[in-house]
């Protein structure tokens, strides 16, 4: 196998990642203006410092590098789903309605907390405290708070219904 620039363990462990995490710790922080307005020196400062520092911590690398193929086949995904669903509507009328944005919202957390627990070691562990060794109380409170979620979601969404008179 030939061995490309981008595919080097530097550029694919240190570079990329600390760029990634420079760009979004710089804009995040120009967005909220949390340092200041027109603040951009200090800004950049504060992003180089985040992006060196998380480059150093090599299990915050690997995490970060392991979301981002999450990330993208989620894009793809959703890149399909919106040329399919656009079909649907007249050319240039194109509106994706609350609930569905809801949906894609909801979807895409739970996407990513089991990717985090995934990339982290964490899933395997609370795999084995719900269906492995550990005592029914834990699996009945998770099926009680999936529970919980189920019914706030039904009851968030059914909205307020008119009655006629």
């Amino acid at each position: 196998m030939v061995e490309t620039i981008l595919s080097s363990p530097f550029v694919k462990d240190i570079v990329l990642p600390f760029l990634l995490v420079f760009a979004l710790v710089f804009a995040i922080l120009q967005k909220s203006e949390i340092l200041g307005k027109e603040r951009k020196q200090v800004d950049a400062i504060v992003a180089l410092v985040v992006g060196l520092l998380v480059v150093t911590v090599g299990s915050a690398t690997n995490i970060i590098t392991g979301l981002i193929p999450i990330l993208a086949v989620g894009l793809v995904v959703l890149l399909v789903f919106f040329l399919l669903f656009g079909f649907a509507f007249e050319p240039g009328k194109f509106e994706v309605h609350k609930n569905v944005k809801w949906i894609i919202g909801v979807v895409a957390a739970i996407a990513v907390i089991i990717g985090v627990l995934y990339l982290t070691g964490s899933w395997d562990y609370l795999k084995s405290m719900v269906g492995g060794g550990a005592s029914s109380i834990v699996t009945n409170v998770v099926f009680i708070v999936l529970i919980i979620i189920a019914v706030a979601v039904v009851v968030g969404f059914g909205g307020k219904s008119e009655t006629s008179k």
